[in-house]
């Protein structure tokens, strides 16, 4: 049986990482009084986030639809799930 690597495992941890570590082994993380209200909070955001109301159309060539569906494909996503992202990505400034 083979074991996963994580990525504290693996050592891979960012300074912000290694300092929430070390806080959480040191004791220092206090729980919240109202957690409860806070992971509503933050479940809302998300979901307001991610919520998908508008539909377009657009017109691709042939040859770029088959090759967003190949790599979808590879990737294990629907294309227009892919597609979302990607334009997702450019819009907040993640890619280009």
């Amino acid at each position: 049986m083979t074991e996963r690597m994580t990525k504290l495992d693996s050592g891979a941890l960012d300074p912000e990482e290694s300092e929430i570590l070390r806080a959480y082994e040191e004791g220092r993380l206090r729980r919240t009084s109202d957690s409860s209200g806070e992971a509503q909070r933050l479940e809302a955001a998300a979901r307001e986030t991610l919520r998908k109301d508008k539909r377009i159309n657009i017109r691709l060539p042939s040859h770029d639809l088959v090759q967003i569906k190949r790599l979808a494909a590879r990737e294990g996503v629907p294309y227009q799930t892919l597609i979302s992202s990607i334009l997702h990505k450019y819009a907040t400034g993640e890619l280009g």
